[in-house]
């Protein structure tokens, strides 16, 4: 049994992190080895976040009067937090996988950027394209009018060469 003092450590720790990451998925990891739990962290450390274990009445009393205490309310099992600052995408992306290959990961619900998400919500947020892929598309659809109008532009010119052309074949077959 943990000291107060460490309690307490635990118990500012977690609110602090609901009030400072954009995203915090609530995970239930009942069954996974040592191993895959391992293997688990350094993935969602690789996309930028953090993972760790809760307790789960302290969890609860953590967040009781912030926007997040539903998502807490009446724990059971063995739950886990995964935060993410930056990309909330990314850290969503990586626990979906993770859970395609290990079915003992179960969601329970999250909280991304002020919004609490259930477990299909958060699926369908991990079937969004990344931020380069929406780059990638933003800059086509700018770049697309542009090349657009530089065909308009040359068609004229275009067609003329090929009428002439036209015109020389044919007086050189009929000369």
């Amino acid at each position: 049994m943990k000291p107060k003092t460490k309690k307490s450590g635990d118990f500012d720790r977690i609110r602090a992190n609901f009030e400072q990451y954009s995203a915090v998925v609530l995970c239930n990891f009942e069954g996974l080895t040592v191993g895959q739990d391992q293997d688990l962290r350094r993935q969602v450390r690789a996309s930028g976040g953090a993972y760790r274990v809760v307790q789960n009445r302290l969890a609860e009393r953590a967040v009781k009067g912030t926007d997040s205490e539903g998502v807490l309310k009446g724990l059971k099992g063995m739950t886990s937090l995964a935060y993410a600052e930056e990309n909330p995408l990314a850290l969503v992306k990586v626990l979906v996988a993770y859970a395609k290959e290990n079915p003992a990961l179960q969601f329970r619900a999250g909280v991304v950027e002020g919004r609490t998400l259930d477990v299909e919500a958060l699926n369908q947020l991990a079937s969004l394209p990344g931020k380069d892929a929406i780059y990638a598309k933003l800059l086509y659809l700018i770049n697309a009018p542009a090349q657009r109008l530089l065909s308009v532009i040359k068609a004229p010119g275009r067609e003329l060469a090929i009428v002439l052309d036209q015109g020389v074949q044919e007086s050189k077959f009929s000369a």
